[in-house]
C-alpha cells in the first residue's frame, strides 16, 4: 500500500506509526506543508494520513496551504481512499465534510481515559477503546460528529474522540502515535499551552511519569491499524 501523510509542523509527524508502516512493507512518502512542499494527486497513494498541529482548521487566512490540503482531503474521498486524521487532522476532516470545529469547553492536554460509545463498542475500531484506559491528548478545539459518521469514543474533557465516516475514513482527536520524545517536543514547541493549567491538563513530568502508557497506546495504534489499514495481500 502507498502511504502519504500531511505533516503541519515539524514536530508534528508519525511517530509510532512510521514503523509500523515499515514493517508491512508499506510505501511511504510524505508532504511537509509548512515547507511549501507540493501535494500529491490522489491517484498516486491508496492512503493518506493527516497528522496534527497547533493552528486551527479554519485558519486559512493565516496558513494558506489549509487551502489546497482540503482539496485535497475532498478529491480523496472521491476517490475513495483510506483516511485517517490526527487530532488537526480530524478537524480538518471533519470540516471537509461538512461539520463545525470549535473550541472544546476545556483544553484537554495529558493522560486521560476515552470510552468507546455503545456504537463504537460495536464497530471493530471503536471496540479498541472499549477497556476506557488512558490515551494521551493535546488538543483546545474539538469537531462535530460529521453528518453519516459513526461517534467511536468520548472522554470527560470532550464529548467527540473519534468518528468513523463509512469504511475508509477514521478521524481520532487524540494521540496514540507519540513516544516520549515527541512529547518532549510538544512540550517545548506549545509550552504557552500548558501555563494556564485546568481540569484536564497535565504537566510536562506528569506526562512523561508512566512509559508503559507509551507502550500501551503503541499497542493499541497497531490494533487500529491491523484493522484500518490492513497487512497487503
Amino acid at each position: 500500500m502507498r502511504v502519504h501523510y500531511l505533516s503541519h509542523v515539524p514536530f508534528e509527524k508519525l511517530g509510532t506509526m512510521a514503523g509500523w508502516l515499515e514493517r508491512q512493507g508499506h510505501t511511504v512518502s510524505g508532504s511537509r506543508l509548512y515547507h511549501g512542499d507540493p501535494l500529491p494527486d490522489p491517484d498516486q497513494f491508496d492512503a493518506l494520513i493527516v497528522m496534527g498541529g497547533p493552528m486551527g482548521a479554519d485558519d486559512e487566512q493565516r496558513y494558506p496551504w489549509l487551502d489546497g490540503e482540503k482539496r485535497l482531503i475532498a478529491a480523496s474521498l472521491e476517490r475513495d481512499r483510506k483516511i485517517l486524521g490526527v487530532c488537526l487532522g480530524a478537524q480538518i476532516i471533519a470540516r471537509v465534510l461538512g461539520a463545525p470545529v470549535t473550541r472544546n469547553p476545556q483544553r484537554e492536554i495529558g493522560w486521560f481515559p476515552v470510552q468507546s460509545t455503545e456504537a463504537g463498542r460495536a464497530d471493530p475500531i471503536g471496540a479498541v477503546f472499549d477497556d476506557g484506559q488512558p490515551v494521551l491528548h493535546w488538543h483546545g478545539d474539538t469537531f462535530a460528529i460529521p453528518h453519516g459518521a459513526v461517534h467511536l469514543a468520548r472522554s470527560w474533557g470532550c464529548e467527540n474522540q473519534a468518528f468513523r465516516y463509512g469504511e475508509r475514513v477514521l478521524g481520532l482527536q487524540f494521540h496514540l502515535e507519540l513516544a516520549p520524545d515527541n512529547v518532549r517536543a510538544l512540550c517545548h514547541e506549545c509550552a504557552d499551552e500548558l501555563r494556564d493549567g485546568g481540569p484536564w491538563v497535565q504537566s510536562e513530568a506528569e506526562m512523561l511519569a508512566h512509559p508503559p502508557l507509551f507502550d500501551d497506546a503503541r499497542r493499541r495504534l497497531n490494533r487500529l491499524l491491523e484493522v484500518f489499514l490492513p497487512e497487503p495481500g
